[in-house]
């Protein structure tokens, strides 16, 4: 079960904060946590009809990282980033940040997207 996964990987982060496969493991088992029971049509459709909902398009962009689409889920919070207040922007940056670690620093859609993150938060 998830919550037996999470416990791993949380207490795998205690011994050894630079653990980057637990950091992984615990990012991706979130991800999957949030994703539990949600139907990807419903998911995709609320967000089509709500494109300023943060909450809408932070599950749909979850559904796109589960799926591979990195690209897309970034895109899709970075486009979103400059409109939203300071709370929005933070929740923006924390799932960016979390999804960074999924995809881990060698890929380069990674690379491109912190480039991008960094030029709208100074």
């Amino acid at each position: 079960p998830l919550v037996d996964l999470r416990a791993t990987f949380t207490e795998a982060i205690a011994q050894d904060p630079r653990d980057a496969l637990a950091v992984a493991g615990l990012a991706q088992v979130s991800l999957l946590d949030r994703l539990d029971g949600l139907a990807a049509d419903d998911v995709r459709s609320e967000a089509a009809a709500k494109p300023d909902d943060l909450n809408a398009q932070l599950c749909v962009a979850d559904l796109d990282v589960s799926g591979g689409h990195l690209d897309d889920a970034f895109g899709r919070l970075l486009d979103l980033f400059v409109g939203l207040d300071q709370t929005g922007r933070d929740a923006v940056r924390t799932r960016l940040l979390s999804y960074f670690e999924i995809a881990g620093p060698d890929d380069p859609r990674v690379a491109s997207a912190r480039r991008r993150l960094t030029s709208l938060l100074y």
